[in-house]
């Protein structure tokens, strides 16, 4: 089993959901990020994604676009992040790591080169946001070499014959966008996103993480009670953006909340 997936199994022997963490690496600044990456731990986390800094991030909402453009101001490419990764497993050898992004950098590197540079540093897991099932047997092929696992989006207006393919090919975790639109969108209905998630479940075993319209705890606890997992970005990187000088208290203590909320509908 990979490290997501023995996570996964252990929180489900514990009863509770994974949080999953999202920010940009390097922003608000490089020398930030695994300092950050050690407080999101403590702040509860039990999977990182790590984004990979891009210049047309077209998934994303405004908050991570700008921290985007702030990392690669500060000259952060695909290697640096590698680094951090590296640096990251120097002391923690539990959390997995999944490095999130868009096909350009990987294609820059060479797939090949990517995967098991990406083994190298400690990396579990990989989700391309502009990698469709349709064009990424070859990478998962490649990743699965690496023992990466391969993590794909799945969207409310996913067909049925989508899915099938997306079960075949996804590993560790699905990732379910909740919302049409971009990240940092708001309104998320936790009753259509439980019908959307029992409909998926008829075609995988892979948990299901719902991400996009997480703000605060009482959103991160509706969604816990439906999926199997919460995964919380822009309002993370947000918080961290508003006060760079103390982002890594910040993003600790900002993640302790959403933890703390989401165990407290376990209790429930």
């Amino acid at each position: 089993m990979s490290r997501i997936s023995d996570t996964f199994a252990r929180l489900e022997k514990q009863g509770r959901k994974a949080l999953i963490p999202f920010f940009t690496a390097g922003d608000p600044d490089p020398a930030s990020c695994v300092p950050v990456m050690h407080a999101l731990v403590a702040g509860g986390a039990d999977v990182i994604e790590l984004g990979v800094p891009f210049s047309d991030p077209m998934a994303d909402g405004p908050v991570i676009q700008r921290s985007s453009e702030r990392a690669l101001k500060h000259g952060v490419t695909l290697r640096d992040v590698l680094g951090w990764v590296a640096e990251f497993r120097k002391t923690n050898s539990d959390t997995p790591v999944v490095l999130m992004g868009y096909a350009n950098p990987i294609e820059a590197m060479g797939e090949e080169k990517f995967a098991q540079a990406a083994r190298a540093a400690g990396a579990d897991g990989v989700l391309v946001v502009d990698y469709p099932p349709e064009e990424a047997q070859k990478l998962v092929g490649i990743l699965d070499g690496a023992g990466l696992d391969t993590v794909f989006l799945l969207s409310p207006t996913t067909s049925d014959a989508r899915l099938r393919e997306v079960a075949e090919l996804g590993r560790g975790y699905l990732y379910y966008v909740s919302l049409k639109g971009v990240t940092g969108a708001a309104n998320i209905d936790t009753a259509e996103v439980a019908k959307r998630l029992n409909h998926i479940r008829g075609f995988t075993k892979l948990p299901v993480g719902v991400g996009f319209g997480i703000r605060d705890g009482e959103t991160a606890r509706a969604v816990a009670q439906v999926s199997d997992a919460v995964v919380i970005g822009s309002r993370l990187v947000q918080e961290m953006a508003d006060d760079p000088a103390q982002a890594v208290a910040k993003a600790q203590g900002f993640l302790s909340g959403i933890r703390a909320a989401m165990d407290r509908a376990k209790a429930a």
